[in-house]
């Protein structure tokens, strides 16, 4: 662990991994209700692996040191409630401090996961340096309809999650064209962590081949051409097949 800075003169710790050589660009990974724990390091070291400066901001450390409540139902709640306790202007500001931190390695991408996700939604807006936002189970997205992003913004949705169920999913989408949004049919929050009883490998395989690919795009490479009605929609592709829990692209609206 590293220690940060951030311009109110707050001090926290980060998880952060360097490639083995020369950096394409940078990942700030954003913690879920359990903090900087295991499972979000093994994503820090995940994305340093495939070459970038990588680095996950403790950011419950202004009401919590060292916390790592793991993915039992009383660790996730007592997670959600140390998270509602910390002011979102804060977090915003301990998150811009890690992007300041990587942005020398090149561009910057967010990746959030739970309530990180929903913090990289609003980060979209409010940092500065970033080039792209991802967000995973984004919790409390019902109420940030209004506001287009700033920044190209994909998001991960799973079908079966309760905090966030399928009917507000289709609307978010309906008025958040320029967002890039994948459904994941039958599964639940956190599918995409492999300790979690809600994992699904196929949705989360497919998650992952879709978040590399928007990192590639906007932090290493030129950004695709942007499409009709569509604000910073990525060139995904967009399959017309059968639902499977790889999931769908739920794609801009038809004229």
């Amino acid at each position: 662990m590293i220690e940060l800075t951030s311009e109110d003169g707050h001090n926290f710790s980060a998880y952060r991994a360097e490639p083995s050589g020369e950096p394409k660009g940078a990942v700030v990974v954003l913690q879920d209700f359990s903090g900087v724990s295991a499972h979000i390091q093994k994503e820090v070291d995940g994305f340093a692996a495939l070459g970038y400066v990588a680095i996950a901001p403790a950011l419950f450390d202004r009401e919590k040191k060292s916390v790592d409540f793991g993915f039992d139902e009383s660790g996730l709640s007592e997670g959600e409630k140390l998270a509602q306790s910390v002011p979102l202007e804060t977090a915003l500001q301990d998150i811009q401090a890690a992007v300041d931190s990587v942005k020398s390695a090149g561009k910057v991408a967010l990746v959030g996961f739970s309530w990180g996700g929903y913090l990289a939604y609003l980060s979209a807006n409010s940092l500065r340096d970033v080039a792209c936002a991802i967000g995973y189970s984004a919790s409390e997205l019902s109420q940030e309809h209004p506001t287009k992003r700033k920044i190209p913004t994909l998001l991960h949705f799973p079908e079966n999650d309760p905090t966030f169920p399928v009917e507000d999913i289709v609307q978010f989408r309906a008025a958040r064209p320029d967002i890039s949004a994948f459904s994941y049919p039958e599964v639940g929050h956190d599918f995409n962590f492999d300790e979690a009883k809600t994992f699904n490998a196929e949705a989360a395989q497919a998650a992952r081949e879709r978040t590399l690919f928007w990192i590639s795009q906007f932090v290493e490479g030129q950004p695709p051409v942007t499409l009709k009605n569509s604000g910073s929609y990525a060139q995904a592709k967009v399959e017309k097949k059968k639902k499977k829990s790889g999931g769908d692209d739920m794609g801009p609206p038809m004229d």
